[in-house]
C-alpha cells in the first residue's frame, strides 16, 4: 500500500482525491490479482493430488473401464 493510502482514511469529512482514489484502485487491484493466482494455485495443486490418489486406486484395485 502506498504511503499515501496509509495515511488517508475513507470518511465523510475529507473527500478523497482522484489520485488517491486511482491509487487505492490500483491497489486493490494488485491484491486481487495475487489472491486470484494463488487460488489458481491451490486448486491446480489439488486436482494434481487428486489425479495421483485415483492413479494410485487404478493401480492398486484392478480397475477397467467399461
Amino acid at each position: 500500500m502506498t504511503e499515501m493510502l496509509k495515511r488517508y482514511r475513507l470518511t465523510s469529512n475529507e473527500e478523497p482525491t482522484d489520485e488517491m482514489l486511482h491509487a487505492l484502485m490500483e491497489d486493490v487491484a494488485q491484491a486481487a490479482r495475487e489472491s486470484s493466482a494463488k487460488a489458481e494455485a491451490e486448486k491446480k495443486r489439488r486436482l494434481q493430488a487428486v489425479a495421483k490418489e485415483i492413479e494410485e486406486w487404478k493401480r492398486t484395485h484392478r480397475w477397467s473401464v467399461v
